[in-house]
């Protein structure tokens, strides 16, 4: 009767150590459809999918997970968490005055770029100096919108706006291409973030 209580407790401990830990599953799931199938087979965990957004999800705990990184894994108290997916993205808004360098010599262009600078200084508004000096017949007074990336603005504007804070005033010139342009930061940088959390009871 021992032998057998003893060889019944063998067999149960084993069956129960070599159950894969939460944490231990969770390092080999790294896609969506993957993290559904521990869903669908560990129902009695609760597990489920977050999708958090950084600015609109406010909780401390959501706040957390949206300062990790894809595939982190921790765990708070009973509850183990992780990333599966993150997207981010910045966004940036400016506003320009642009010379030509291909119609005007250095010495034009270096004599506009001061005279610009005096109206600023006297109180002249950026808009209405972009209305009147800008040389590539912008209709929305020298406002960029929000952009991102080279493909609309070039990478050296986004550069040094990018490096500048809200009401800056600088110089961005693309040599190649003879572009001049003279910049004001006019919002601060648009930063996103979604991620895509696994989430589900145990450790």
């Amino acid at each position: 009767m021992k032998k057998s209580l003893v060889g019944l407790f063998l067999l149960f401990s084993t069956s129960v150590f070599a159950q894969p830990t939460v944490r231990e599953q969770f390092e080999k799931i790294g896609t969506v459809q993957e993290a559904q199938k521990y869903i669908d087979a560990n129902a009695p965990l609760k597990p489920a999918l977050l999708y958090l957004t950084k600015g609109k999800d406010s909780a401390l705990i959501d706040k957390r997970l949206l300062k990790q990184n894809k595939g982190d894994i921790f765990s708070v108290g009973y509850v183990t968490y992780k990333v599966i997916d993150t997207k981010e993205s910045i966004s940036f808004r400016a506003s320009y005055i642009f010379l030509d360098g291909g119609s005007l010599s250095p010495s034009q262009v270096d004599s506009l770029k001061k005279i610009i600078l005096q109206k600023i200084s006297e109180g002249s508004s950026f808009a209405q100096l972009s209305d009147q000096y800008t040389m590539d017949g912008n209709t929305t007074h020298g406002d960029t919108g929000w952009f991102f990336g080279p493909e609309m603005l070039p990478a050296e504007f986004q550069t040094a706006v990018q490096k500048h804070k809200t009401g800056d005033i600088f110089f961005v010139d693309v040599p190649d291409k003879q572009w001049h342009y003279i910049v004001k930061k006019t919002f601060d940088d648009d930063e996103k973030k979604e991620i895509t959390v696994l989430r589900s009871n145990g450790r």
